[in-house]
């Protein structure tokens, strides 16, 4: 499929990119009208939970299919259940570690597991394994006779040789610290549930998805047009368009099996963190400077599988890297949320 029209040269609202991070591709579309049952997404109100809602809204629209949409969360962030609701998801407020909580969502065929936490795990180990272990328990006990997505992280990989390409599906795991750590018991505890209850489930291993406010790309442009050091620890990383992870965890639910399958997702390239920040001080006009050395591995996902189903990510590395620029001399709003790519002992 061609990339022509995909991606304007410059976003200028948030309005603007979250309806580009939703618009769905034709294969959205045809999904969506093959997909039978409604769709409930856990975790409803994070990083990626709005526009793949939206995307998902806009390609039931499309597909002309009558596809209710709920999106539970507990919607700390003002005003994001109302435009959700204007998108027409049917919202519900839940802490899903309450009881009764997951009791009283509706029944669905289609299940997307968004829930996570990362950032604030280091001091808080007790609360993160509740919620990134224990709870998918409850969650695929709840709904066991649906289809499940679940999102999970590449970082239950250790880090691997540059010169591999990455780590496949099949390779052993590796967590790095107990966010990680939790992250791979979170993916265990739904292999066991899928298995015993032949809950059909696809875990999807993702690193990094980014888009203007959020993401490594963002954290590296900040760094150059701030002229702070670019630290070098994670010298090579993958990154994915967000609408482009968007678009690869909706159609993932027809991946879903018992025993669960597992998908990495990512983008094809393995980046070079130096090249990068090279790149952005070229956008911008400045220089860069660099603290640290390149190791010779870093957390890194081969995602040829993923690409063999759903084909490469439309949108280019180059396409975001300018876009990303454009955005930090507008001065665009960002989330304030650093990714610490650049962490190597898992302490997040």
């Amino acid at each position: 499929m061609s990339n022509e029209n995909i991606v304007p040269q410059t976003v200028s609202s948030e309005e603007q990119l979250e309806r580009l991070l939703a618009e769905p591709y034709p294969e959205d579309v045809e999904f969506a009208r093959q997909l039978d049952g409604d769709i409930v997404v856990l975790g409803a109100g994070g990083k990626m939970g709005p526009t793949l809602i939206r995307r998902i809204l806009l390609a039931n629209e499309e597909a002309g299919v009558d596809t209710t949409v709920y999106a539970v969360s507990r919607y700390t962030e003002s005003g994001l259940e109302e435009k959700l609701q204007s998108w027409g998801a049917e919202t519900i407020r839940a802490d899903l570690l309450e009881e009764g909580a997951l009791e009283s969502l509706p029944d669905c065929e289609n299940v997307i597991y968004l829930v996570g936490m990362k950032f604030g795990s280091t001091g808080q180990e007790p609360l993160t394994w509740a919620i990134n272990s224990y709870l998918p328990g409850r969650v695929a006990s709840r709904y066991s006779d649906s289809r499940i997505t679940a999102l999970s992280t590449g970082n239950v990989y250790p880090p691997v040789s540059v010169d591999s390409g990455g780590s496949v599906e099949t390779d052993e795991t590796g967590p790095v610290g107990e966010y990680a750590q939790s992250c791979l018991g979170r993916e265990r505890v739904f292999q066991h549930f899928s298995k015993a209850n032949e809950t059909p489930t696809c875990l999807l291993r993702l690193n990094y998805a980014v888009e203007l406010r959020y993401g490594v790309l963002l954290d590296l442009a900040k760094r150059v047009y701030a002229e702070d050091p670019v630290p070098l620890e994670m010298g090579y990383v993958n990154v994915i368009w967000q609408g482009d992870a968007n678009s690869v965890c909706f159609r993932s639910l027809q991946l879903a099996d018992s025993p669960a399958d597992i998908l990495n997702v990512t983008g094809p390239n393995v980046l070079s963190v130096r090249d990068l920040a090279e790149r952005f001080a070229d956008e911008f006009g400045c220089d860069v400077t660099f603290e640290g050395e390149e190791k010779e591995t870093a957390l890194l996902n081969d995602a040829s599988r993923c690409h063999e189903i759903f084909e490469e990510p439309r949108v280019s590395i180059d396409e975001v890297v300018e876009l990303v620029a454009s955005w930090v001399e507008q001065d665009g709003t960002t989330w304030g949320k650093p990714t610490k790519f650049h962490v190597r002992d898992g302490e997040f």
